[in-house]
């Protein structure tokens, strides 16, 4: 398949601006495998903060990085991030919706939502990323969505290049990637 899904495309921007050394921050740990994948790009010379308001994804993430020393797991809101980011960031990745096979009345919120992309997109660096994989088809998605699309379309073309990849012909709210990309401070 030449077009590749969101998921494995989010993965492809990321390599291309996360290297060794740098600081990664996973907004929405999960079940821990965007988190993961920062590690071995950050490598151990990195760091990654990662974050979730559920026990049970700190719990699963921290098994799936149980290798990886540099990463530091937060239980609480990604609206918190400017309190550990002590340095510029390469990328900050949120899935926004519900923790896979977890309590699914537990979502992310337009309003800690808007709150984190907008201290990740202060942390950045020059050239970084904010990667938004939004899932919308629960209770609360929709509005989510809207307010997330509303935010980003208003950023400043000078300072922001903001991409939407999604497919279109697909059934039952197919998820689609939102990616920042920071062209000054």
């Amino acid at each position: 398949m030449i077009l590749q899904r969101v998921l494995p495309f989010s993965k492809e921007l990321l390599k291309q601006v996360v290297t060794p050394g740098d600081l990664a921050v996973d907004a929405t740990a999960g079940n821990g495998h965007d988190t993961l994948f920062l590690a071995e790009l950050t490598g151990p010379s990195g760091r990654v903060i990662a974050f979730d308001i559920q026990e049970a994804a700190i719990e699963a993430t921290r098994e799936r990085v149980k290798d990886h020393d540099h990463v530091e797991l937060v239980l609480g809101s990604h609206a918190e991030m400017d309190r550990y980011a002590n340095r510029p960031v390469a990328a900050v990745v949120f899935n926004l919706g519900y923790l896979p096979k977890g309590d699914h009345s537990i979502i992310t919120k337009p309003d800690s939502t808007l709150e984190a992309i907008r201290k990740g997109l202060d942390a950045l660096k020059i050239g970084g990323l904010v990667i938004l994989i939004i899932y919308y088809g629960h209770a609360g998605g929709v509005e989510e969505k809207d307010a997330v699309l509303d935010f980003v379309s208003g950023l400043p073309q000078k300072d922001f290049d903001v991409l939407r990849y999604g497919f279109i012909n697909q059934q039952n709210s197919p998820p689609f990637l939102i990616a920042i990309e920071k062209k000054r401070q």
